[in-house]
């Protein structure tokens, strides 16, 4: 069967369009995130994720590895975007998620919440929910916490613009 030039032109365009799409999943990428009694570099800081503040793009999986025994990691379901997953993983389990929305995501180890082992991660246009995750109300080292990684986050953002 002989194919007209539009014909061949458009599988052309079609065969373009697929191949970029495979190019954008074969860059999604692997970050991970240790959960850790001390922190590798402030050791006066305890019950950490490190890093605490991860810059991710749509697409891109989070692993959350076990390091240190007691530890797992959840979403604070009042800070994640809309269309964004929500996740609470096993105590001791390493665990991954792929992140498929926008925004800035916010997370805390279940039981080391209120001592301060909380994170946040940015994914693509992070500022959908930016503020609104930031006014969401902490308690104890959390809230200290926070507050210096939503500083480091707007560093992390205005350095990109």
């Amino acid at each position: 069967m002989k194919l007209t030039r539009r014909e061949n032109l458009a599988l052309m365009g079609a065969a373009a369009v697929t191949a970029a799409a495979g190019t954008a999943r074969a860059e999604a990428k692997t970050i991970e995130v240790q959960m850790l009694n001390v922190h590798p570099e402030e050791k006066r800081e305890r019950q950490v994720f490190y890093p605490a503040v991860v810059r991710a793009n749509v697409g891109d999986t989070i692993k959350f590895i076990s390091v240190d025994k007691g530890h797992n990691a959840t979403t604070h379901d009042d800070m994640v975007p809309d269309g964004g997953e929500t996740w609470k993983s096993k105590i001791n389990d390493d665990f991954e998620i792929t992140l498929t929305a926008d925004g800035t995501y916010g997370y805390f180890c279940t039981p080391h919440q209120t001592v301060g082992m909380v994170g946040l991660i940015l994914v693509g246009d992070a500022m959908v929910n930016f503020e609104d995750a930031r006014g969401v109300r902490q308690r104890g080292k959390a809230k200290a916490r926070y507050e210096a990684y939503f500083a480091e986050a707007e560093e992390m953002l205005a350095g990109e613009a």
